[in-house]
């Protein structure tokens, strides 16, 4: 039988979209709730940026509906400053934050994203790995940047912590693999290589739908679009979950 999939967008506040995702007039307070009534997950940019308040992060779990699935972003403080070092505190202030989605059953990936001038090091990220592996149960990922990380070393020390690769689909990183080192895999659709301005092509988006199905007979897929401008990534997303007999 094939594992879920589940596709969505990289957040959901964003003005763009007021004339033509949302319907006219909705409150930005309501504009969750509207995006939960089309998607099934969402994945949070705001937790990379700043520690969540519990207060908000209770909301959100109350304006979707069950079953929903948030992908929250691990902190840049752990990723950027801290560089997989030194996590225990942090870590506990970031799960703390978002401890509603977390007791609510819908928190789902935490993706680590690596910067782009973090060059591959294999004991940090074995230490980094080892210290996911005791954190509250869930799912984690790691996103990297930098073309060092793609060797068999690094892809082995994923599998065996069973932690998924981050597909980071963008034309400017050839060097992206496409491991599958977990029961599961997710995709961040960043820029479209074909479509105008950001946009993924039809060609592209039936690519994507052919090895997704793929992947699925295997593990399941979480996919969010990141080219939010122009409108392009509910589109792009509709467009492939409708590929994809969704």
């Amino acid at each position: 039988m094939p594992h879920e999939i589940r596709i969505g967008c990289s957040g959901w506040v964003y003005k763009s979209w007021a004339a033509s995702f949302y319907p006219p007039r909705l409150p930005q307070a309501r504009w969750l709730a509207h995006y939960a009534s089309v998607f099934d997950t969402v994945e949070l940019n705001a937790t990379f940026y700043r520690l969540a308040r519990p207060a908000a992060a209770a909301r959100w779990v109350e304006q979707t509906p069950p079953g929903f699935v948030f992908a929250a972003k691990a902190s840049r403080y752990l990723t950027h400053m801290k560089r997989l070092t030194d996590l225990e505190r942090g870590v506990e202030r970031y799960y703390a934050s978002i401890a509603p989605l977390v007791e609510s059953g819908k928190l789902g990936p935490v993706i680590w994203q690596l910067p782009e001038r973090f060059h591959r090091d294999d004991d940090r990220l074995a230490s980094a790995l080892e210290r996911v592996a005791v954190l509250p149960p869930g799912r984690h990922g790691f996103e990297f940047r930098h073309p060092s990380w793609f060797v068999p070393e690094v892809e082995t020390l994923l599998r065996a912590h069973r932690v998924a690769l981050v597909i980071g689909d963008r034309p400017e990183r050839p060097f992206q693999a496409h491991w599958l080192t977990a029961d599961w895999t997710l995709v961040r659709f960043h820029h479209g290589h074909r479509g105008r301005r950001g946009n993924y092509s039809e060609a592209e988006l039936r690519a994507w739908a052919q090895r997704i199905r793929g992947w699925s007979r295997r593990v399941d897929v979480y996919a969010y679009f990141n080219n939010d401008w122009e409108v392009f990534a509910p589109r792009n997303a509709l467009r492939l979950r409708t590929l994809l007999g969704g």
